[in-house]
């Protein structure tokens, strides 16, 4: 459970303290028990005295020490200040107001109760997503079997078979292994089609996807997607290979999200707009990457998380390095 921190007032409104929650309990200092119970912190030193003196509880489980920030005059100081879990302050209660004791007792343990019950809550919905996850990955490798043993059984050598799959058996062993690649194969200079251009290829698609707000415009961010792949440093390429400048303006595109409806088919046709323009679409009579693959890819970039970037790229750059063989 995450540390948490809540208000707790007292019944009559008279005092409010600030109640500190890790490793499923609640920890105050003797300054706040002395507030909460309304008497003064010798009193409150005295009974925990007392409570370790005759073993009701033991120091090392039920005291934590951490670190606050206080006034202290005029000025703002960082102090580590010794904080008493539930048990003692329970302890404590009983011994100078068992009303004040009771009345907090009670809020503390249904707070408790309600962190407990959230954070079950939580760990019930991980676990299904993570059992759903597993289910797609034996689902997958229970098709993928059956295909494979399939053609197999039609094959007077299954391994021919076999075969067709190592590009995609291999790229799946780089990733396991964290060895994609992160440089593209074909170092050039470039064809940058212009902000014209991209548009004219766009407005051409309207006639597939009939929407009334397909390719408008939100804001600019479109012209800065497509003249990011342009950058340099020091007369050096930010993205020196064609298909690094490809991956990114297919990650730009769809990130920016620069129109209302559209952005992952535009992202994606303005990708292979770049890799035509700059002659490495076509590996012989072959694209380097299919229909399925561009698809799968678009939304792989569309659902990712910024952190992910890295990753997310040199997959797709070590998918156009195989298929630009």
């Amino acid at each position: 459970m995450e540390n948490k921190i809540e208000i707790y007032k007292t019944p009559d409104n008279q005092t409010e303290i600030r109640v500190q929650f890790e490793d499923d309990t609640i920890w105050l200092t003797q300054l706040q028990m002395a507030e909460l119970f309304n008497k003064d912190v010798r009193t409150i030193n005295e009974h925990v005295k007392n409570i370790y003196k005759t073993e009701e509880l033991n120091a090392d489980s039920t005291i934590r020490n951490f670190r606050i920030v206080r006034t202290e005059g005029k000025r703002k100081v960082q102090r580590n200040i010794d904080h008493y879990n539930l048990d003692i302050i329970i302890s404590v209660g009983y011994r100078v107001n068992s009303k004040r004791g009771t009345q907090f007792r009670q809020w503390a343990t249904k707070r408790l109760k309600d962190y407990l019950v959230q954070g079950y809550a939580i760990n019930e919905k991980r676990l299904a997503q993570k059992n759903q996850e597993i289910k797609v990955l034996k689902d997958g490798i229970s098709i993928l079997t059956r295909t494979v043993a399939k053609h197999i059984e039609n094959t007077e050598n299954g391994n021919e078979w076999l075969s067709i799959f190592s590009k995609g058996l291999k790229l799946l062993d780089d990733y396991d292994h964290e060895t994609l690649d992160s440089k593209g194969k074909t170092i050039k200079e470039a064809v940058y089609p212009d902000y014209a251009e991209y548009m004219n290829m766009i407005n051409e698609m309207h006639s597939a996807f009939k929407s009334d707000v397909f390719a408008k415009p939100k804001d600019s961010s479109f012209n800065s997607s497509i003249n990011q792949i342009r950058q340099s440093f020091g007369g050096v390429d930010c993205y020196p290979s064609i298909e690094e400048k490809a991956v990114n303006l297919l990650y730009f595109v769809v990130k920016n999200h620069s129109f209302v409806d559209g952005n992952k088919r535009i992202a994606a046709a303005c990708f292979l707009l770049f890799l035509e323009k700059n002659n490495i679409l076509q590996n012989g009579s072959n694209t380097i990457i299919s229909n399925e693959a561009l698809a799968s890819l678009t939304l792989y970039i569309a659902i990712s998380k910024p952190e992910e970037a890295s990753t997310v790229k040199k997959l797709i750059i070590s998918i156009l390095n195989r298929g630009n063989k």
